[in-house]
């Protein structure tokens, strides 16, 4: 299939798990009637984003997966027939908690999971007293519609994981994503920020060659100290951008994404073919220190 539908769930969320995967079924509906085949939900969609604080009552919204959500998702799948790409906060084990997003095939199965691999801990983002660091590698998802690739929010920053992925040939890279700025910061810094963001994620689409698909969520979380910035976007596999969600607003997107670009763009940009694997081995190093 060289045309892919893709469909971008940008939304608020609320206390309530329940609520909020309601409103999440609603607008995989709402792409699904649009044309869309695969369909990414934001980081943590059935919850505000609790990482803001250390509270172990927190834990108690972590969920085995496949599981509950799951189980509901690959029902709606089915129905649909449309891809659903679904992060939730993962309870492994007792005492054991990841940062994971289940993919399901537009036929209701599980496909199998991505743990985040990259966990930050900045004020707001205490991320590692909540998840332990991914140990499946990276991955990538035969599904009825393209082979996938997905990366979690804080692996966008990491040129090393969408390369892997890309050679392991993923189509296209996912990126679901909880974001934001400070409402006490300024505006210049948050301009800066949300460039950077953006930035990042289509270069990985530009040296990879394949479209990258982000989805952030949005609203004021946080008792109003934080707003998630949106700014979802598609951008295709030379970098430019198909489509850019605004910064305020909850939005449902179906986006055409044409697979042939990537042969088009590796050939004459032939980025792969010029790379250096003989050279690349001080990469697995830290830092590389004086001698």
């Amino acid at each position: 299939m060289s045309n892919v539908k893709v469909g971008l769930v940008q939304m608020s969320c609320v206390e309530s798990k329940q609520q909020n995967l309601e409103k999440a079924i609603r607008e995989i509906r709402n792409a699904a009637e649009n044309g869309a085949q695969i369909v990414c939900l934001q980081e943590l969609f059935t919850s505000l984003y609790f990482c803001d604080v250390e509270d172990y009552d927190n834990f108690q919204l972590a969920e085995a997966i496949p599981g509950q959500t799951t189980d509901v998702l690959s029902t709606l799948s089915k129905e649909l027939n449309v891809v659903i790409i679904a992060s939730l906060f993962e309870k492994r084990a007792e005492g054991l908690y990841h940062n994971t997003t289940a993919i399901i095939d537009a036929d209701g199965t599980y496909l199998g999971k991505y743990r985040k691999m990259h966990i930050p801990d900045d004020p707001a983002f205490y991320e590692k007293f909540y998840f332990t660091p991914g140990d499946l590698g990276y991955k990538v998802f035969q599904t009825k519609f393209a082979k996938i690739g997905v990366l979690i929010c804080w692996d966008q920053w990491y040129p090393e994981a969408s390369r892997i992925t890309a050679l392991m040939g993923a189509e296209i890279m996912f990126y679901p994503t909880a974001i934001g700025w400070a409402t006490s910061q300024d505006e210049e810094t948050n301009i800066d920020q949300y460039n950077s963001w953006q930035i990042i994620q289509r270069s990985h689409a530009v040296a990879n060659g394949v479209p990258v698909v982000s989805v952030n969520r949005v609203g004021l979380e946080q008792n109003g100290e934080m707003k998630f910035w949106g700014g979802s976007f598609v951008a295709n596999a030379q970098g430019k951008l198909m489509y850019l969600a605004s910064h305020e607003n909850e939005e449902t997107k179906v986006v055409d994404i044409d697979l042939k670009e990537s042969n088009y763009y590796r050939m004459h940009w032939p980025f792969l073919r010029d790379r250096r694997i003989d050279s690349y081995q001080p990469i697995t190093k830290r830092f590389i220190d004086e001698e």
